[in-house]
């Protein structure tokens, strides 16, 4: 749960900005049109598109949705990578609910003396595993993955074992 909510929080908070940039994208086009046309143009010139092109590309497609062309282009806002917070509060609900039950396995099956050891390794071994499914899936080498989800991890854990020595917590 508290996965989720902090993915619901900050993925509101992406929508909330852009909303708030297209709104402000929105006067822009309303209060200096000349301006807007030269903007999207210089970007479609960066882009690669002789001044002349990028001119009429600009002025065809303000012609056809201005706002949508300057959210694309401009802001890097499209229909297809809007923040959707009910969305991303549900993916990162059931993956952290999945991810944290393999790690459990040991502690229903094992003794209290290898628990912390036991649920330690698994926790490495699956989050080996899933930085391997991410880097194939990503096409890169899967060893690059599998280095950095269980360095990360690691640390992490150590950080926690840590902190719960520290404060008395842990044994």
């Amino acid at each position: 749960m508290s996965m989720a909510a902090g993915e619901y929080v900050s993925v509101s908070s992406q929508a909330d900005t852009e909303r708030a940039d297209l709104e402000r994208e929105r006067l822009e086009l309303a209060t200096d049109d000349v301006h807007e046309r030269a903007e999207l143009a210089g970007i479609y010139q960066k882009r690669g598109l002789d001044p002349e092109l990028a001119k009429q590309v600009a002025d065809q497609l303000m012609a056809h949705d201005a706002l949508g062309a300057h959210a694309r282009d401009e802001l890097g806002i499209s229909e297809m990578v809007t923040a959707r917070p009910v969305q991303a509060a549900f993916a990162s609900a059931l993956t952290f609910a999945v991810g944290a039950a393999m790690p459990l396995l040991p502690v229903v099956l094992g003794s209290d003396q290898v628990s912390i050891p036991a649920v330690s390794v698994t926790s490495l071994l699956c989050l080996g595993v899933l930085g391997a499914l991410a880097s194939v899936v990503g096409g890169a080498k899967p060893l690059a993955g599998i280095l950095r989800v269980t360095g990360w991890g690691a640390l992490a854990m150590a950080v926690t074992a840590a902190a719960g020595l520290l404060f008395g917590a842990s044994g």
